[in-house]
């Protein structure tokens, strides 16, 4: 039977490095309980020494019963010419009371000589008395031999004593680190072999950044080597370009090479742990990550679809409700008959494939793609297209006139005024409303006229607004695509508008969101 591949998470930690991505206190508890929840073997919380805000964390991680995994402190060996039990970081490790400690010690003569400008022996003495010491403190000890790979290509010899003497010191595991994040697979494969061999009866594990691309294939090519441990971030990550992905690494494992690890039905929760994640760094979602992305599993060819909708295993390697994620079907220029019948399905509408109104729905798709229209993130707006073209679209209001100005004084940012003539059930309404920029006030002074005749439009919020230049050369007359996404508290929607002018645009994307919003309710009652 072959051994566990233990999952080390360092999001908390290595996770926090990559730019714009910081944790309060609080954002790190969370997170590890989802870790451990989710089933990863090792949670390391930061750096002691580093910062108060890691000490923090290690001293209310203490309040927290950990189910499956350990959490570890991060540090270094002790420094050069230094007794390790007068070392400020090394009892601060010890002082964040973990039953795991983890350190760094330098593999590549480059460092020693010029980062720590102290002997190739004193270094290893300093790898072999920071561990022995942790192990006599009753410590699971992991060593990340940093730069390792580097270190191995300009001098193997000197790089595989500093491992031995990690070894004989009674390190539970030896992580390979691929600091710099430059190494290829064959690389780190017959590197982590030459290892193995030399140390046979250690515990080998695998540390690699993405630099070159690779983290993710490298960590697979150590674990099909014999490694024994996988370090990575939630997401990726990481310094620079970024740490291996674990969700991408833990599904390769599990599904792919079949390897113990993380038992097999958590994997359902894995889109739902990256998103939680995300989240709690404000980062937007990358749609493209392999299995957790929204676009993992999303088909927009027409003979893509057609051929999904007769066997999924055609166009999908997995099947995406492993991880928690769901096939998607996009319609765009590129659709055909079974991507309309699908999205069709999707939003309530039942056709048969042989049905004209498919016809119908799809040139008039293309033709309004190739205006500058875009529906991949409007499901809304293609909702109310199916209904014009079935002529269930009857509008809530007919529009009058609007009219958008600013005012702006030397000593002001300036403010946006709308108003608005709108016909609603026989009757005119004529408001206006001021805003921060000309789509707020347009905005705020359309749901002004309608709030009174259709109340629970004040649940409508618009959470995001984006505008794209569609045709660059031509300047200020450019066609301009807006794609707004809106809310009730309950769901979600996209809606998405396209003009020469930008204000029109908005104006069409606003009018769908409401439109939408009205469709959806009058459809429940």
């Amino acid at each position: 039977m072959k051994q566990t591949i233990t999952i080390y998470d360092t999001t908390l930690r290595d996770g926090t490095q990559a730019e714009g991505v910081n944790f309060s206190v609080s954002d790190k508890l969370r997170i590890a309980e989802k870790l451990d929840a989710f089933g990863v073997h090792y949670i390391e919380g930061g750096w002691p020494a580093s910062n108060p805000k890691d000490m923090e964390f290690f001293v209310e991680s203490r309040k927290h019963t950990f189910k499956h995994a350990r959490v570890a402190a991060f540090g270094s060996t002790r420094r050069a010419h230094t007794n390790v039990e007068k070392d400020p970081q090394v009892q601060l490790l010890l002082e964040a009371h973990t039953p795991a400690v983890t350190i760094f010690g330098k593999s590549w003569l480059l460092h020693v000589r010029e980062a720590l400008k102290t002997t190739p022996e004193e270094n290893l003495a300093m790898i072999g008395d920071t561990i022995r010491y942790l192990k006599s403190k009753k410590k699971e000890v992991i060593y990340d031999a940093e730069h390792f790979f580097d270190g191995y290509k300009d001098d193997s010899e000197y790089a595989l004593r500093t491992i031995s003497a990690a070894a004989e010191a009674g390190a539970d595991y030896i992580v390979l680190c691929d600091t710099n994040g430059g190494s290829l697979p064959s690389e780190v494969s017959a590197i982590t072999d030459a290892v193995i061999s030399t140390l046979p009866d250690a515990k080998i594990g695998i540390h690699t950044h993405d630099d070159a691309g690779m983290g993710v294939a490298n960590a697979l090519a150590a674990i099909e080597a014999g490694a024994l441990q996988v370090q990575g971030t939630i997401n990726g990550y990481g310094e620079r370009t970024g740490n291996c992905n674990l969700t991408t690494v833990i599904p390769n494992l599990v599904l792919k090479l079949k390897r113990n690890s993380i038992p097999p039905s958590n994997l359902k929760h894995l889109s739902e742990l990256s998103a939680f994640v995300d989240d709690l760094a404000n980062m937007r979602p990358n749609v493209r990550a392999p299995y957790v992305g929204a676009a993992s599993f999303a088909h927009k060819g027409g003979i893509h679809v057609s051929a999904v909708q007769k066997n999924a295993r055609s166009y999908e390697h997995i099947e995406p409700e492993l991880v928690g994620n769901k096939q998607r079907v996009l319609v765009s220029e590129l659709s055909g008959r079974s991507n309309v019948l699908v999205k069709a399905r999707e939003l309530g509408f039942h056709f048969d494939k042989d049905d004209p109104r498919v016809k119908e729905i799809l040139n008039e798709l293309k033709k309004l793609e190739h205006e500058g229209y875009a529906f991949e993130a409007a499901d809304a707006s293609f909702e109310l297209l199916i209904k014009k073209v079935l002529q269930h679209r009857k509008p809530f209001f007919d529009l009058i006139e609007y009219h958008v100005s600013m005012r702006k004084k030397a000593e002001d940012d300036g403010v946006c005024e709308a108003t608005i003539k709108v016909s609603v059930k026989g009757e005119v309404e004529h408001t206006a409303a001021e805003g921060d920029g000309p789509v707020n006030a347009l905005d705020s002074a359309l749901r002004a006229a309608l709030v009174k005749f259709y109340p629970q439009i004040k649940d409508v919020k618009l959470t995001d607004y984006k505008v794209r230049i569609l045709d660059s050369k031509t300047g200020t007359a450019a066609k301009t695509r807006v794609l707004i996404e809106s809310t009730d508290g309950k769901s979600e929607w996209g809606t998405v508008g396209v003009s020469d002018n930008i204000i029109d645009a908005s104006w069409h994307a606003l009018v769908d969101s409401i439109e939408y919003k009205l469709f959806k309710d009058q459809k429940k009652s």
